[in-house]
């Protein structure tokens, strides 16, 4: 027994050795020079012409345009990139390499190949076999690719897992962010990772999103940040994570070119097409609203390696709560409370206070240990007058997918306070959001725009798209109207056996915390 004790030790002290001399080894490398947005111009580009003379006329002010559904929301990305004629900074949680991943990706480089310097910034977590096509990327001289705590570990899975369970407590700390900054002029901020799930090009389960296209003021602190993170210690230039290096960004863009001639990506190009006659960034731009307050806020870089907790993002979302009213409208797809947000919510109650949250059914989550942990904290909260509603897998008030499917899973991260006040970003309420990711979002006050989020809320809680929860004889009911007749479900609705069953099982482990 003392010879097995002696070998696991002797196995982890070299594993250990070995991450701390990959990390002390990187840190030797070269971490990329200090980069800085370029500033905006007076009529440099198309998308100057379009938003400088908006922003003169408004000092100080930011334009908002709520993008509710997919397919727009894939469209201003991409038109974005077409339009852009001086810089693209990008940061993100995962860039798919999927139908829609790809089109943006070519329109990346042929925006690249005009002139436009192109920074793209993205959490390591999901690069795994994906360096070669990152390589290529950064080998263009205008394209840059900086990757977010990073494993040192590049092509051996075994290392890379290695790295990753005895770096357990940093490892784990992801870049949630999602931001799209075109020009310095325009920046979407929301929930949306690039890929085909968020914008209705999944043809298994696409999400329920929001992102919130800014202009003006607000797009200042949205540079702000990305250049914080960009120039932070934990993003480091994926040149300098390989000691042999053959981009091969000509076969990059071959394979890319024969993605986007397929028939999915025609006929996704000429969906999204023909709703750009009537939905494109000329339109958006008019219907914009004009806010005096809108701040873009984010957690600090920092907190990848647990430091700075004052500045977390999560002290901000819970003063909005705090400081509610009269109303609270929340939508988190992944929603635990604790024992601390359930208290607030409680209170909240006792105050008169309206709490509506919007979450997924077990049959529609995608994440399904999240939904064990929540179901802890759904009769609590019920019985305290909170109303719960969970989307149904198949909402019926929701886009069709491209290819057919109208399966569907709440991505959405929103809240609006009192009618008033609004936050549309990246932040779950959930453990992970507030204490592990970073995150980032708008919070704005202005009553119209906060009327449109509100509406978006209502139709995502109607009965043709959600599930009510009441109490009956201290047990959940799942209400809904079903072909004008009222139903109840005494179990989670639409969900299969063994997802029932591995929700309970996950109820039981003491694993809330790193959810």
């Amino acid at each position: 027994m003392t010879i097995i004790v002696l070998i696991i030790v002797a196995v982890a002290a070299a594993g250990y050795l070995y991450v701390v001399g990959l990390g002390t080894f990187s840190e030797h490398r070269e971490r990329g020079d200090k980069g800085r947005a370029l500033p905006p111009a007076s009529g440099e580009t198309i998308i100057d012409q379009m938003i400088g003379p908006m922003v003169a006329e408004r000092p100080g002010q930011t334009g908002l345009c709520l993008l509710a559904d997919n397919l727009a929301a894939f469209n201003a990305r991409l038109e974005t990139i077409e339009k852009a004629g001086r810089s693209l900074d990008l940061q993100y949680y995962y860039w798919k390499a999927d139908i829609t991943g790809q089109i943006l990706c070519r329109a990346l480089i042929a925006a690249a190949d005009r002139g436009v310097r192109v920074r793209l910034l993205l959490d390591d977590i999901n690069t795994m076999g994906f360096d070669s096509s990152y390589l290529a990327l950064d080998s263009h001289p205008l394209i840059e690719v900086r990757l977010f705590n990073p494993s040192r570990s590049r092509t051996s899975p075994i290392r890379r897992g290695l790295e990753l369970a005895l770096k357990y407590l940093t490892s784990t700390r992801r870049m949630h962010n999602k931001c799209w900054i075109a020009d310095n002029r325009i920046a979407i901020i929301g929930g949306r990772n690039i890929g085909d799930p968020y914008f209705n090009a999944s043809n298994a389960a696409n999400f329920q999103d929001i992102d919130l296209l800014a202009t003006g003021a607000a797009v200042a602190d949205a540079e702000a940040i990305f250049d914080r993170y960009w120039n932070s210690d934990a993003a480091l230039p994926i040149r300098s994570l390989h000691r042999i290096r053959k981009p091969q960004l000509a076969r990059l863009i071959g394979r890319l070119d024969d993605a986007a001639r397929s028939e999915q990506a025609r006929t996704y190009l000429d969906t999204s097409a023909a709703l750009a006659e009537d939905e494109n960034l000329e339109t958006w731009l008019r219907n914009t609203n004009w806010v005096a307050d809108a701040t873009v806020a984010a957690d600090p870089p920092e907190k990848a390696k647990g430091l700075h907790l004052d500045q977390w993002l999560v002290h901000r979302i819970e003063a909005l709560l705090r400081g509610a009213r009269s109303s609270i409208q929340i939508t988190s797809p992944y929603f635990i409370p604790g024992s601390t947000g359930t208290e607030l919510f409680e209170q909240m109650r006792v105050n008169g206070v309206s709490v509506e949250i919007l979450t997924n059914s077990l049959a529609a989550t995608d994440v399904i240990a999240v939904h064990g942990a929540y179901s802890r904290y759904r009769k609590v909260l019920v019985a305290s007058g909170v109303s719960i509603h969970e989307l149904k897998p198949n909402p019926s008030q929701s886009r069709a997918s491209v290819f057919g499917s109208r399966t569907a899973s709440l991505h959405t991260k929103s809240m609006v306070i009192d009618g008033n006040t609004g936050f549309v970003g990246s932040f779950n309420l959930d453990p992970r959001s507030a204490s592990i990711n970073t995150e980032m979002g708008i919070v704005f006050t202005d009553a119209g725009l906060a009327s449109q989020l509100a509406e978006v809320f209502q139709r995502f809680i109607s009965p043709p798209c959600s599930y009510d929860l009441l109490m009956e004889k201290n047990q959940l009911v799942w209400s809904t109207v079903e072909q004008d007749a009222d139903v109840r479900f005494h179990s989670e609705p639409l969900a299969s056996r063994s997802r029932a069953i591995l929700a309970w099982l996950i109820r039981l482990l003491p694993i809330e915390s790193q959810l």
